[in-house]
């Protein structure tokens, strides 16, 4: 008597991959900020620019949560609407440099020659320049404004968002489906825009990530040299600079913002290594491979 033995193939899907830790950190961090940023008007205990001389220097207590400063206005409305500011300043800054770095980084890394040379010595020449300085060249020569300054960040991280582009436009310059398109004779700005692009966009987005970080700190930066915002708006880096006078005597008017743009910091730097993590193509393959 002859004993069959079935066997059964079974294909076993890699196992889905869940999202980082960091990332669940960053995004609780992150959303907190922006959220109570956004909802600034609706939720804020008082108002964050009326005048009072007779609270002024309050400390944080059940009525003021995080005291008063020296004109008598209520520290956590104001660093509530102040994220407002320092979160679009950062977020604009980061756009602008998307906007000019991406076609700068695409257009080097796939017809090389004469145009990758020409436009990586101009981002050369940028980058040696320290930010904070090139941000005040560019701010100096106009009245200081909010979105001047999102502008004047924003050129700061161009050749960085160049580079980043141009090294991954090269690698993706070289694989096939690239080659297919060559010889469809699809047209320069089809391979760049709708082939190269798309498959670009991992990489980009942890660095726009990263960069919105920089963008809130060279802002906050240029703000507390009197070059961004200015009186009576409440961004983060005004606020510190109205504060050093009293550092002494009412540190909670400093230390507020402080703290506030340094959770905002780490939570977006979280966010861009769990994204890093969870993009990363070489990590979906070796997933892929167990």
């Amino acid at each position: 008597m002859s004993a069959e033995v079935s066997t059964t193939v079974v294909d076993e899907k890699p196992p889905a991959r869940g999202w980082p830790l960091q990332l669940k950190i960053g995004l609780l961090l992150t959303g907190t900020i922006v959220l109570l940023s956004l909802l600034a008007p609706s939720i804020a205990p008082h108002p964050w620019d009326t005048v009072s001389m007779r609270t002024r220097f309050l400390p944080p207590g059940p009525t003021y949560w995080l005291g008063t400063d020296e004109y008598g206005r209520d520290v956590l409305s104001r660093l509530l609407m102040g994220g407002r500011l320092s979160i679009a300043m950062g977020l604009g800054a980061t756009i602008v440099s998307l906007l000019v770095g991406v076609p700068m980084g695409l257009a080097a890394g796939y017809f090389r020659g004469w145009v990758d040379e020409t436009l990586m010595r101009l981002a050369d020449v940028l980058m040696a320049v320290p930010p904070i300085m090139l941000g005040l060249l560019v701010l100096a020569v106009t009245p200081p404004s909010l979105w001047k300054t999102a502008l004047a960040v924003g050129f700061v991280y161009i050749p960085l968002i160049a580079r980043i582009t141009r090294s991954v436009t090269l690698t993706l310059a070289n694989e096939e489906f690239i080659q297919a398109a060559r010889a469809r004779s699809e047209s320069n700005w089809y391979i760049l825009f709708r082939e190269i692009l798309p498959n670009a966009w991992p990489p980009l987005l942890v660095e726009a990530s990263l960069r919105v970080t920089y963008a809130i700190l060279l802002g906050s930066a240029l703000s507390f040299l009197g070059l961004g915002a200015q009186p009576p708006s409440s961004d983060w880096g005004l606020m510190i600079a109205e504060a050093r006078s009293f550092i002494d005597r009412a540190p909670w008017i400093a230390l507020a913002p402080g703290l506030a743009m340094c959770l905002l910091v780490i939570g977006i730097n979280l966010l861009g290594d769990g994204l890093r993590e969870r993009l990363d193509p070489r990590l979906k393959t070796r997933i892929g491979k167990r």
